[in-house]
């Protein structure tokens, strides 16, 4: 019975296992007509199906030994169709290595030419920033070439100047000396006419600086006296114009301005202690009289103690003028400020010999001391009389544009000097 199935079984097992091995071989042509890109998958299903099928064959052949003979001719064929498809897959793995080593190796050389081409520009950059550096610093130092340039014209010509003048005063210079020893001590009493120049000059700004007409006066008297000891005939005009300013000054008014600025800024100081025009409680204790110590004086001082209680109680006054109210503290400051300043008034136009501001200026302090001040002391009525004083002193002077003396006595002079010197001297 076993041989019987055996044999039954024989062509079954026999036509499998060929219907078997027929697939990997039509496979492996079908492989072989794809394209290389699939020889990969193809492969891999025919190992899998050879394995398959030997396993098959392998389950089958266990129990059967008739079909051990043909199950090994299947095993030599796969056998023999393996190193063909390894072959495969090396050249394959070869190919895919050779791809990367070349695609590398060309992302390798175009980073390395993209880094160079990138230091190439930057160097360039770098290298034009030096040019256009090196230019600007070339036009700079050609613009202080000519600045140099010019400023050396300059200094040549100033230099070209200033050895001329040189030459001039040297020449000036030799020919003042020259003279100096020719004149042989001739009419040293002309330093005498320059002193009297000198003493003219100053009268003139005391009088219109200083407006001190005594201290001018002075001055051209001695100027006078100078020009009389040259015994000199020529200088007769001139003493005679020296004469008439004298003359003209001593008729303006005499009056010191100063000293009227300084009297009324001493009458400033006062304002601050005389006396307002102000209500005072009268003093009740000097009113009461005194009680007698004395017993039989009793009546008298029964009167007197009535009296005071009645007066504290009563007080009766009659007046006839109107009734004016307090001052203030306010209002006393502000009359001492007002009179301050209208004395501060009068001092500015003293000085500036304002004639109109100044007498106007101290009559309204005036003004002020009669409306606010208490007329009845002593006091307001000694500075009512100083203010008087002051509005009668006359400050008004008209002084001359010029004095006659000084135009002929300079004159005189530069005449004396040129016939000395020459025109070199004024050159000095």
């Amino acid at each position: 019975m076993a041989d019987n199935d055996k044999k039954e079984n024989g062509p079954d097992s026999t036509s499998s296992t060929a219907s078997r091995s027929d697939k990997p071989a039509e496979n492996k042509a079908s492989s072989k007509a794809s394209s290389p890109a699939k020889s990969t998958d193809t492969s891999k299903s025919e190992n899998s199906k050879t394995v398959s099928g030997s396993a098959a064959s392998s389950s089958k052949t266990s129990g059967k030994t008739t079909n051990t003979t043909k199950s090994k001719p299947q095993s030599s064929t796969s056998g023999k169709k393996s190193p063909s498809t390894g072959g495969l897959w090396f050249f394959v793995i070869l190919t895919f290595l050779l791809t990367l080593a070349l695609a590398g190796a060309g992302y390798w050389y175009w980073k390395q030419r993209a880094d160079n081409n990138q230091s190439l520009m930057q160097s360039q950059s770098e290298q034009a920033e030096r040019i256009e550096a090196m230019n600007r610093q070339n036009s700079e130092l050609q613009s202080q070439l000519a600045q140099l340039s010019e400023s050396k014209q300059a200094l040549n010509q100033a230099i070209s100047e200033l050895q001329n003048k040189t030459q001039t005063l040297s020449r000036q210079s030799e020919q003042a000396l020259s003279q100096l020893e020719n004149m042989e001590g001739k009419r040293p009493s002309d330093w005498l006419l320059a002193e009297a120049d000198y003493l003219v000059r100053m009268a003139g700004r005391k009088v219109w600086l200083e407006k001190d007409i005594k201290t001018a006066v002075m001055l051209l008297s001695n100027a006078d006296q100078r020009l009389s000891e040259l015994s000199d005939p020529s200088v007769l005009p001139v003493r005679e114009k020296i004469a008439k300013d004298i003359q003209m000054l001593r008729q303006l008014n005499p009056v010191s301005r100063t000293s009227v600025a300084l009297a009324i800024s001493g009458m400033l100081s006062q304002v601050e202690s005389l006396p307002l025009d102000t209500f005072e409680q009268p003093d009740t204790d000097s009113q009461q009289g005194e009680l007698s110590e004395s017993v039989d004086d009793w009546q008298s001082n029964l009167k007197q103690v009535w009296r005071n209680i009645v007066d504290d109680f009563i007080s009766v006054s009659r007046t006839e003028t109107p009734v004016e109210p307090v001052m203030s503290q306010q209002e006393q400051w502000l009359s001492r400020e007002q009179l301050k300043l209208q004395m501060m008034q009068a001092q500015s136009a003293a000085i500036a010999g304002n004639k109109s501001l100044y007498d106007q200026s101290l009559q309204n302090a005036m003004d002020i001391i009669v409306n606010k001040y208490d007329m009845d002391t002593n006091a307001i009525e000694q500075y009512m009389n100083a203010l008087q004083n002051l509005v009668d002193t006359d400050i008004s002077q008209e002084l001359p544009e010029s004095l006659e003396s000084a135009d002929p006595l300079r004159r005189l002079l530069d005449k004396r000097v040129d016939d000395a010197f020459g025109q070199g001297a004024r050159a000095l």
